[in-house]
């Protein structure tokens, strides 16, 4: 399978983001915990490579737990401040502004030294598609989210939020890169929702999940779908239109009805937490 999705739009996003970087002091990066480095967009490091850097793990409740602090260690040990945490939940979000005032502590001083008080952090929110960026705002922000209206220097209708006098948040739209190098990416990308399953085959990503499943997390297909993990993907996968019943109206047994219902049942959580990347896989290179 070839894994590309670029559209247009993102090319004028990212053009966007390198205009607004100048009145930022702090790029927060969310990632998805279930592939928290192909889940980053290499484009971002230069983009922010003389911005304070905070990574938040977001999906970490669907992600497995021991990879997740692995991956924290990892990235703390390359300088980024990281935060693991669910987006839905409003927990931990006190802790978020904490680090964020960590991380901006030296900006601070700064400013306090010439004089300026009271400017507040001014943080970019950035990630590709469907790493949650929209949900951590709303839960971040809560209630009392208010919009700043138009800075100076922003493109008309760009629109800060104003979390409070110490934070202000400009959200971007999420951007992929135009090319994947490692189509190991792109497989990834595809299995949690980041680019588009329209333009996907659907039967061979369920086909890629499997014979992963079946090598790193021992048990979980049978577990859940009753099936033998020692028979091959394809079989596997009729086993699980069987159990779950995906018959066409003809009577035979649907294999894309249960490969979407496995994507989808990985997706959600209902399979386990799984992780599909671990940054032992990057020791060497």
């Amino acid at each position: 399978m070839n894994f590309q999705w670029y559209p247009g739009h993102m090319t004028k996003a990212k053009r966007q983001m390198q205009e607004d970087i100048k009145l930022i002091d702090l790029v927060i990066e969310l990632v998805d915990a279930r592939i928290p480095l192909s889940s980053r967009n290499p484009d971002i490091d230069e983009l922010g490579k003389n911005k304070y850097r905070l990574i938040l793990m977001n999906k970490a409740d669907l992600a497995d737990r021991k990879a997740t602090e692995q991956w924290s260690a990892f990235f703390k040990k390359k300088g980024y401040y990281v935060v693991s945490l669910d987006a839905r939940s409003k927990n931990g979000m006190k802790s978020i502004t904490e680090i964020i005032m960590e991380a901006c502590k030296e900006k601070m001083e700064r400013d306090r030294k010439r004089g300026i008080k009271n400017r507040p952090v001014r943080a970019m929110v950035v990630g590709i598609p469907n790493v949650g960026k929209s949900t951590f705002i709303n839960s971040y922000a809560g209630k009392a989210c208010a919009k700043t209206g138009n800075k100076p220097g922003v493109t008309k209708g760009k629109q800060w939020i104003r979390l409070s006098k110490s934070v202000e948040l400009l959200d971007t739209p999420g951007i992929l890169w135009p090319k994947f190098e490692d189509q190991k990416v792109g497989l990834r990308l595809a299995l949690i929702g980041s680019i588009r399953d329209e333009i996907l085959n659907t039967d061979e990503l369920a086909v890629e999940l499997i014979r992963f499943l079946k090598t790193q997390y021992p048990g979980i297909l049978t577990e859940r779908y009753e099936v033998e993990e020692t028979q091959k993907e394809t079989e596997l996968l009729c086993g699980i239109a069987e159990n779950r019943k995906c018959i066409t109206k003809g009577g035979e047994l649907d294999y894309s009805k249960a490969a979407a219902l496995l994507i989808d049942e990985f997706r959600s959580g209902k399979l386990g937490k799984v992780t599909l990347e671990w940054p032992k896989e990057q020791e060497n290179g």
